[in-house]
């Protein structure tokens, strides 16, 4: 088992001498033969150091485990830092199952870890039944290609699996040969969670099928994984393409993912969801397939909400994936009693007298030019309402202000963001998109105000 372990290590490059590596242990029998392995690497000169998240599940018996493990690194000489989280309240917090809310607590705790010890890797115990298992896993839940890949030797840069090419019995076989104790979690037998039943019924039964199913489960995990390499290039080029970041969001071109395959389509939403997220282990099959109804709708606008927050808006020509809450802003009034500057959501109002411009055609959309005594002072300016109505300059006739936005493509997020600028119960402009026939400069025109809107730079 050894010679597997180091031959998978050195074709995987999981190792290198004198690497700084958090060694995630629970007690149990794979991680206790994973932590013997790496301190019997002597000549690598690692920098070990062991890490243990309790989860608070089983009273004593966790407690207990957490006191075999800093037992174990002390026999070893190797630092020891373990942390409690209340896994069962994290679940019922975040509304995760225990399975995925444990997950999300070790992980999270890992990746701190090795941040605080300057840590390259986080070397996890999983091997090639723990594959196996994820794959039927997986395949009962509903996955693609991506899916059935299930675990790689190594994750995110940072997680190592040195074990992935060894078995859960050729595992028990090195503890006993070596006379190494190990935790069983009591846990392990609970029908309740599908992963044992996975283990302890499914895989069984299978094994009259085929004896070695465990074998050709991961052997298919690992062909499809090669395959997966090719189709993550091509998605990584269409991602290129036709997306682009904000600091909080991604906006990817509804024309561009159109031309891409549906295949590349889905792998481009779960690439933005990876970087929005960090991880993709609450997004399933059915909310990819949302996201591209809501891509191929004939419906200019929409939105969907995805778990944790993470909303994906359609907005005309744009896919907008983000993790802000685009809930509708707080409605605003203010008062502008003359020239001079004003703060106003999102920017600056600048009000000063002026000339008629030489040119209007280079006019930005940011300012316009009003007869002062047309639009008298006081001025309100708010946000957009329900029914609102002006005569836009130029087109004749009246025209709901939501047409406007209809015909301009304002996103629907952004329109109650737009100021309105009213002399008495007159809108005289549609701030930064068209002013209106009730300011038009004439030539009776004694006052010229220029009206201009600077947009914050936070």
């Amino acid at each position: 088992m050894l010679r597997k372990v180091n031959s998978y290590i050195w074709t995987h490059r999981l190792i290198s001498p004198g690497d700084a590596i958090v060694v995630a242990v629970s007690g149990g029998a794979d991680s206790v033969a994973l932590l013997d392995i790496l301190a019997g690497l002597k000549s690598l000169r690692l920098r070990l150091v062991v890490a243990h998240l309790n989860h608070c599940l089983r009273g004593a018996e966790s407690d207990a485990d957490e006191a075999f493990v800093r037992d174990l690194a002390d026999s070893y000489g190797i630092p020891f830092v373990a942390k409690a989280v209340d896994v069962g309240a994290l679940s019922r917090q975040e509304k995760l199952s225990l399975e995925e809310a444990g997950r999300l607590a070790r992980y999270s705790f890992f990746r701190e870890l090795a941040a605080d010890c300057k840590a390259g890797s986080v070397a996890v115990a999983h091997h090639a039944d723990d594959q196996a298992e994820t794959v039927l896993m997986r395949l009962i839940r509903g996955a693609g290609g991506s899916g059935l890949c299930a675990m790689s030797a190594t994750t995110a840069g940072l997680i190592i699996r040195p074990l992935l090419s060894v078995t859960r019995n050729e595992i028990e076989s090195y503890l006993e040969k070596k006379g190494l104790n190990y935790r069983t979690d009591s846990s392990n037998t609970d029908l309740e969670f599908l992963r044992n039943r996975i283990r302890n019924e499914l895989i069984p039964f299978l094994k009259t099928y085929n004896p070695a199913i465990t074998d050709r489960l991961a052997a298919t995990a690992s062909a499809l994984a090669e395959d997966e390499k090719i189709v993550e290039a091509v998605t990584a080029t269409a991602f290129t393409d036709h997306a682009s970041m904000g600091t909080d969001e991604i906006s990817v071109s509804v024309a561009g993912a159109r031309l891409e395959a549906r295949g590349i389509r889905i792998r481009m939403y779960r690439q933005a969801l990876q970087l929005l997220k960090g991880d993709l282990s609450t997004v399933t099959a059915a909310h990819l397939n949302h996201v591209d109804s809501l891509l191929l709708s004939r419906k200019p606008n929409g939105r969907i909400t995805l778990s944790r927050s993470i909303v994906v808006m359609r907005c005309y020509d744009r896919l907008i994936f983000t993790s802000r809450k685009e809930g509708r802003p707080d409605p605003f009034v203010l008062q502008v009693e003359g020239p001079g500057s004003y703060a106003i959501p999102g920017g600056v109002l600048s009000v000063a007298f002026t000339h008629s411009p030489s040119s209007w055609k280079d006019v930005p959309a940011h300012i316009v030019y009003v007869d002062m005594d047309a639009v008298p002072f006081p001025w309100r300016i708010r946000n957009f309402r329900a029914g609102d109505v002006f005569t836009p300059l130029g087109l004749g006739g009246t025209k709901k202000v939501k047409d406007l936005f209809i015909d301009r493509k304002v996103p629907v997020p952004s329109r109650h963001r737009i100021p309105l600028f009213f002399s008495g119960d007159t809108l005289f402009w549609v701030g930064g998109i068209m002013p209106s026939e009730s300011g038009r400069i004439t030539g009776a025109t004694t006052s010229v105000l220029k009206v201009e809107i600077v947009a914050s730079q936070a």
